[in-house]
């Protein structure tokens, strides 16, 4: 699927445009709800610019590019953007798409905002090029760690499949439980079966399972077969990467979907301006916005920021990614280096691990734990 968003009616006049790129998995085996959510954060935050006077006077257009969570899909579409002419790319959900169109924009020479994959070496040597809105994945999953330990759970599951994403996650749990004392038990799921899970489980005394596998399948499938096992009734099932946070989790799973600990980057509450912004996002997509829809409009506003502040010519917008400061949704967004990570980074967005309230599925997620 590719499309552009055009600007609004009420953009600026004339046929001067600025366009940005936009990186979304819109069509399966991407996770096309997070994409949904994705995109509406970038298209509301594009139709604000415009409707405020674009940059110096030029509208801004979005030119969108669907990845369907394929990695050579990604790094064609970044080549096929700067041919186009784009100012700079933004976006991406999936952590080893972005990895593959963070090197692509590295070799070219395109700026790439990515507003929500978390994987630490999103590039293998350090650029310029690059910069990031979500949080690094050794961040977020240590403070998941914490939560676990603080929770008492000192041995824990985990349930794999294949990807650079998960072995990283996986990574980043055994460092931390090793060093509480905790222990980590790792259960492939390929060519095992929901069932299969469980009888692994139920076997090593872990008091929890966590999902390192796709959605919606096979992670639906486990939650149940371990909701309907007896002898799993007291295990914490566990999501880090965030499955829970979008509508299609409550709609597959009814009550066995809640009480899923996951990470959420969003604060304990939002300012006035996440507040009106959340508003419009919701009134967009027809459902609550997620931290991914928020990720998408901030992505945006900081790009606005750039070129009104330092121009449209790709190696001034790299330059100004140490420089840029912009009010998103969340908090203050500026950029700098941090350790293990070849990009700059937002240091750092909220982080608070939540779920939902078994007792009252309907309701607000709950907050279990917070920086």
């Amino acid at each position: 699927m590719n499309a552009s968003a055009v600007p609004s009616s009420g953009g600026p006049a004339g046929g001067a445009v600025v366009r940005v790129g936009a990186l979304v998995p819109l069509t399966r085996p991407g996770w096309v709800d997070a994409g949904r959510q994705l995109l509406a954060g970038l298209e509301l935050a594009v139709r604000e610019v415009n409707d405020g006077g674009g940059i110096d006077g030029r509208a801004l257009e979005l030119v969108v590019r669907d990845t369907a969570a394929d990695p050579e899909r990604a790094a064609a579409a970044v080549e096929e953007l700067a041919g186009l002419g784009v100012a700079a790319v933004v976006g991406e959900y999936h952590s080893v798409v972005a990895r593959a169109a963070a090197a692509r924009a590295d070799a070219l020479g395109v700026p790439y905002l990515c507003s929500s994959a978390v994987l630490d070496a999103l590039t293998e040597e350090p650029t310029e090029w690059v910069a990031r809105l979500a949080p690094a994945q050794s961040h977020g999953w240590r403070t998941y760690a914490d939560f676990l330990l603080g929770a008492g759970h000192s041995r824990i599951a985990l349930a794999i499949q294949p990807s650079v994403y998960w072995a990283s996650g996986t990574r980043i749990l055994r460092e931390r439980f090793a060093g509480r004392g905790g222990g980590v038990v790792e259960i492939e799921v390929d060519g095992t079966s929901a069932e299969g899970v469980c009888d692994v489980l139920a076997g090593e005394g872990a008091t929890a399972l966590l999902l390192l596998v796709g959605y919606p399948e096979p992670a639906a499938a486990i939650v149940r077969a371990v909701r309907g096992d007896r002898r799993l009734g007291e295990v914490l099932i566990g999501a880090p990467a965030g499955q829970p946070e979008l509508a299609g989790w409550a709609e597959a799973l009814g009550g066995d979907g809640a009480g899923v600990p996951f990470l959420r980057y969003l604060p304990e509450r939002l300012g006035p301006l996440g507040e009106r912004v959340g508003k419009e996002l919701r009134a967009r997509l027809g459902e609550e916005p997620s931290f991914v829809a928020f990720e998408g409009w901030d992505s945006v506003t900081v790009l606005a920021e750039v070129f009104r502040s330092h121009g449209t010519d790709r190696a001034a917008i790299a330059a100004a990614w140490p420089r840029v400061e912009a009010e998103g949704t969340r908090g203050p967004i500026r950029f700098s280096r941090t350790p293990g990570s070849g990009v700059w980074q937002w240091v750092w967005a909220p982080v608070r691990v939540v779920d939902r309230d078994p007792a009252d599925v309907t309701g607000p997620f709950r907050i279990l734990h917070g920086e």
